[in-house]
């Protein structure tokens, strides 16, 4: 017994180190919260950010998703998607069937914080995220990739989705101040518009628009349709996901006096998630749909086609821009 006792000891040293390549990240997240994480992350639960599996190939690291996840137009097109268990939304998570799937972190947005505090009190790790900006979108773009420890590939996914907003800026940049447009994105109610902070507030100024409700600094607001009315945008975007789309605006008399109805300049966005590489591909459209005139010549679809390759491995499916 006694000789086998330092043999028992090595196996023990050996099975409490930390894996062969493994290191830790602190990472600050929208919370405020500072977690220490083990990376390469190796088990994750991804209810936010799930678009980044395909693109940065985390097939094998993600046990668990959002249940959104299986009516997303662009992961329902891979077979490992039904791989991999449903484990809720944002807002109404299945604890439990997390915590059967032993993940070494959990990805969530911050829409009830609550959610968060009882997860870390059942001894989950936890990372909320909220990208209010383009530039926190990169900010998890590169987050992801040192959770994952894929860098790389997170900095060429950068540069595609800049190579886009570069073309964009170079064509709107010669736009007078004067001839820019006001367009205005809607939220899930035609009255509830994006204030002056957010990703789609970014997107307008991207594609040389001018957000009319940017002095309200709120992404989601609701105003009167009169405050519509007085701000009389040229160009509307509707969310993908609303329940409502163009026509309905297109045929109420309450929205007839409104510059984008009479031109019939109102578009619905395709229901795609911002928290995404595709976000490029949505903002060359709006950029087109603001300004024909400057983009006549730009294919989005033969685009969208490169880039999809590039980025997630597969063709374009022109019916996701429907």
């Amino acid at each position: 017994m006694q000789k086998r006792l330092p043999f028992l000891i090595i196996a023990l040293l050996l099975l409490l180190a930390p894996q062969a390549g493994a290191s830790t990240v602190l990472v600050k997240d929208k919370l405020g919260r500072q977690i220490e994480v083990t990376v390469p992350v190796k088990r994750a639960v991804l209810i936010s950010l799930y678009e980044f599996i395909p693109a940065l190939d985390l097939w094998d690291r993600v046990v668990g998703v959002n249940r959104w996840a299986f009516e997303n137009t662009l992961l329902k097109r891979f077979e490992q998607l039904r791989t991999i268990p449903p484990v809720g939304t944002g807002g109404d998570v299945n604890i439990e069937t997390i915590m059967a799937l032993e993940p070494d972190l959990v990805i969530i947005w911050i829409y009830k914080p609550g959610i968060v505090k009882f997860m870390e009190k059942r001894g989950l790790k936890v990372i909320a995220v909220y990208p209010e900006s383009l530039k926190e979108l990169y900010q998890n773009v590169r987050l992801c990739g040192r959770l994952f420890v894929k860098e790389r590939r997170s900095e060429e996914i950068i540069s595609l989705m800049e190579d886009i907003f570069d073309l964009i800026r170079s064509r709107v940049s010669g736009i007078p101040k004067e001839e820019r447009r006001k367009v205005l994105w809607l939220w899930g109610r035609p009255t509830t518009v994006n204030g002056g902070i957010g990703v789609q507030h970014d997107v307008i100024r991207l594609i040389g628009g001018i957000n009319p409700a940017q002095q309200i600094k709120a992404k989601h607001v609701d105003v009167s349709l009169e405050k519509i009315v007085v701000w009389n945008p040229d160009t509307i975007f509707i969310w993908g996901s609303a329940k409502y789309g163009p026509q309905d605006l297109i045929k109420s008399p309450q929205w007839a006096v409104v510059k984008a109805i009479k031109e019939r300049r109102v578009f619905k966005a395709p229901s795609w998630s911002t928290w995404s590489p595709r976000l490029a591909l949505m903002t060359l459209w709006m950029a087109k749909e603001t300004y024909p005139e400057v983009f006549s010549d730009i294919c989005v679809r033969c685009l969208a086609g490169s880039f999809y390759k590039k980025v997630f491995g597969i063709p374009f499916d022109p019916e996701e821009f429907n």
